[in-house]
């Protein structure tokens, strides 16, 4: 008996031991497939990168932006409420915006030739000396963070730059264009003007009218800016400027799109996660993580579950009125692919993949996403049918792939990368396209097809720029590194209230998906009585035990960031979704 049984095991064995073998070596053939695949995508989207980059060189610089079709340049950006330039000396050449905007791409591609040769000509040829009319917000994230991660990846030891050359010349270009920042927030409630003109500061007359985004997306660059210099007004105005908007909201912790910065009172009151207000919320977010500042963190965590509350439907966003939380337009607008990527940085990455998988499904319907999509209606916004290179898809997916290796986001990627070379490539760069339902090309070149689209594309398909370093990236794509000097020390209340805890060694400490910059959804402790990392909008139940007497002893629940409410047998949950 005990030999047939040692018989039986040997040939069980000898059956599965092949079996194991041959899909271990399917794993490592899949792997082997999977890495060359990557190659192979990065190595396309490094292409497309310089289709663009060698056209606006050879035809617009160093001029803004290119114009693929004509092959010729623009200056005047007024058509995006970017740069409007007036009185303009003759000699005047534009300020090489494109070229700014494509500092930190060079980079991460791996061209440091053509990045010391942009930071020689930069050096010696941009003024911000120049009656130019610009608005603040759009140059801000455009230059001055172009210039400000330029100069941090400049000084960047690990990088193969000639550091003989590099004197600094980018901050102290940086500092300049700061400065004269500067008197736009010379007004009495301290949120700056959406224009100032760059010689003479606020012209007479000038529009006292801005967006959410305009005063409360500052901060990153900024704040970066006084970190490097060491001069405290640049943080100081762009934080005094969040703080007097945040004071602005309702009693739901929601904002409008556009105010009045002389009155401080609202002009709009209908607001979601698009144009006009977006970047506020990516920035509370990306300002806790590269800051540290406990206040900025509970900014974003009220807002954050404001926008879940009163905003979301489902896998989408409509817009409401601030006051009463009441919708009003049932749209999808292209600038909102963002979200996402910023739920990943949040840790809420169910509900990322949901909204992603809908904005994908818009873009395989018209092979790019329009400007704007009635959701009500499932049809075209009859005027803004336009496509204008936008990366706010492909930045989704990048996060998305980072915090799941799921391939189906690679898959997407490329799905993305085909459509422009299909739709929009021309033999002169990359052209917007005006409508998407006849694919009619614009003749325009956005320079955030360089700054953010490729980046983003890229990074998705050869992530090794990310090895070592924690990066921010700014809403216009300039990674700007996370420092432990440029810190604040979080609060112990914060991880008390919001958290799980680690070990480390033979201590426990306070832990939470923010402290450990990681998705908690993807993470679980390997403890044995651990639990998965809380996500950012969870707010426990006031007992322990879950028993209630009324709505107010409820929290919010961490997956679904929905509001728990009271049975009538005593208990918090989310009983009006059963």
């Amino acid at each position: 008996m005990f030999q047939a049984t040692v018989v039986k095991w040997i040939l069980l064995y000898l059956v599965i031991s092949p079996t194991i073998f041959i899909i271990c070596l399917s794993d490592l053939h899949s792997n082997d497939l999977l890495a060359a695949k990557r190659k192979r995508m990065s190595e396309r989207v490094r292409k497309m990168f310089y289709h663009a980059y060698d056209n606006y060189m050879m035809y617009a610089f160093p001029h803004d932006e290119l114009k693929p079709l004509t092959k010729t340049f623009t200056d005047s950006l007024s058509e995006l409420g970017n740069l409007k330039l007036e009185h303009l000396p003759q000699q005047y050449n534009g300020s090489a915006l494109t070229l700014i905007e494509s500092l930190s791409s060079l980079v991460i591609l791996g061209n440091y030739t053509e990045f010391e040769k942009a930071i020689i000509w930069l050096s010696e040829n941009l003024s911000f000396d120049v009656d130019a009319r610009v608005n603040l917000f759009e140059c801000n994230i455009r230059v001055l963070g172009g210039l400000v991660s330029a100069h941090i990846l400049a000084t960047d030891s690990t990088n193969r730059l000639v550091q003989v050359i590099y004197k600094n010349q980018l901050l102290d270009l940086a500092e300049d264009l700061g400065r004269r920042f500067l008197p736009a927030f010379n007004t009495p409630t301290g949120l700056p003007y959406a224009w100032i003109n760059l010689k003479h500061g606020v012209i007479a007359d000038e529009t006292t009218e801005t967006s959410t985004s305009g005063c409360g997306s500052l901060i990153l660059e900024m704040g970066a800016l006084s970190r490097l210099t060491g001069d405290t007004r640049f943080e100081a105005a762009a934080l005094r400027a969040l703080r007097k908007l945040w004071s602005m909201r309702s009693s739901l912790n929601l904002l409008g799109t556009t105010l009045d910065v002389a009155t401080g009172d609202w002009i709009e009151y209908s607001s979601g996660i698009g144009a006009g207000v977006d970047s506020f919320y990516e920035y509370l977010m990306k300002a806790y993580v590269l800051f540290g500042r406990d206040e900025i963190w509970k900014m974003f965590q009220s807002a954050y579950i404001g926008v879940q509350k009163y905003f979301r439907h489902g896998p989408w966003y409509h817009e409401a009125d601030m006051r009463t939380g009441t919708a009003t337009y049932w749209q999808l607008t292209s600038l909102q692919a963002f979200w996402p990527g910023l739920q990943v940085l949040v840790g809420d990455i169910e509900a990322a993949n949901s909204s992603h998988r809908e904005f994908f499904k818009v873009w395989k319907k018209y092979r790019v996403l329009p400007e704007r999509y009635l959701l009500d209606h499932q049809v075209l916004h009859p005027t803004e049918k336009y496509y204008p290179l936008r990366p706010e898809l492909a930045e989704s997916t990048f996060y998305l792939y980072q915090a799941t290796k799921d391939p189906w986001y690679m898959e997407v990627g490329e799905s993305i990368m085909n459509s422009l070379n299909a739709h929009t490539r021309v033999k002169g760069g990359f052209a917007s396209i005006r409508d998407v339902t006849t694919m009619q090309l614009e003749d325009h070149q956005h320079s955030f097809f360089l700054a953010e689209t490729c980046k983003y594309l890229y990074l998705l398909f050869d992530d090794s720029f990310l090895l070592n370093q924690n990066y921010i990236f700014t809403t216009e794509g300039h990674p700007l590194p996370v420092r432990s000097n440029w810190h604040e020390k979080l609060p112990k209340a914060y991880n008390l209230s919001n958290g799980s805890s680690i070990k480390t060694g033979k201590q426990r400490k306070g832990s939470s998906a923010m402290s450990l910059q990681i998705c908690p959804a993807s993470m679980i402790h390997h403890e044995p009585n651990a639990r998965r990392l809380e996500s950012a909008c969870h707010i426990p139940d006031i007992g322990a035990d879950h028993r209630c007497f009324s709505d107010d002893d409820c929290g919010v629940d961490a997956n679904t960031c929905r509001r728990r409410s009271c049975s009538l047998a005593g208990y918090c949950g989310l009983w009006s979704l059963i």
